[in-house]
């Protein structure tokens, strides 16, 4: 499951104070009008730099939320963009696109006291950012322990014969009580699919 969180990005500072070291070395201007001409580059040059440093880009199958102030101020959808640090940074970037988490095999019990090894695979996606956000601390390991816990209790309620035939019975009642939850994370789960159920 492609999810990012947005590593710093370069510092804006730095480049103007290169700017501005190499305005300090450069020879004194001997007439008026120069200085004012000289002025005016800097700032030019200083405004350019800024500008460069504030442009994102969002590639397709992927958002973006900007905080301003440490506050959520609004979603970047694929394009460019600008943004205006220090006041303003991308807290949070994550793929749209449907994604595959594999869940790895765990202990179950059927209702029969008869111990199994199952497995699962989810298919889900985003579809609100801001709650994937800020609902839930981490959402890949949050639908992984959903995940987890509904499968132990579905197998739990059949027994070890009904268990090995229920498949679709088990992948339905997952599917129903995931999206249940999931939906005030901002996910929807599209399919839940019963790997292996080994004995």
């Amino acid at each position: 499951m492609i999810i990012r969180r947005h590593s710093s990005s370069p510092s804006t500072i730095t480049p103007l104070l290169f700017t501005l070291f190499l305005l300090l070395l450069a020879p004194k201007p001997s007439h008026p009008n120069q200085i004012v001409t000289d002025l005016l580059s800097a700032t030019t040059a200083i405004l350019a730099i800024y500008t460069a440093s504030c442009l994102r880009v969002v590639t397709t199958g992927d958002q973006c939320l900007v905080e301003r102030f440490g506050r959520y101020h609004r979603t970047l959808h694929p394009g460019y963009h600008l943004l205006f640090p220090p006041f303003e940074k991308i807290s949070y970037r994550a793929t749209v696109r449907e994604q595959v988490l594999d869940v790895p095999p765990q202990q179950c019990y059927t209702l029969d006291n008869a111990p199994l090894k199952a497995d699962a695979v989810i298919y889900m996606r985003i579809v609100n950012l801001v709650d994937a956000r800020y609902n839930v601390n981490d959402l890949e390991v949050a639908v992984m322990n959903l995940c987890l816990t509904q499968l132990r209790e579905a197998v739990g309620s059949l027994t070890l014969d009904e268990s090995f035939s229920s498949r679709d019975k088990i992948n339905r009642a997952l599917l129903s009580v995931m999206n249940r939850v999931c939906s005030s994370w901002g996910v929807e789960v599209t399919r839940v699919e019963i790997q292996n159920l080994e004995p």
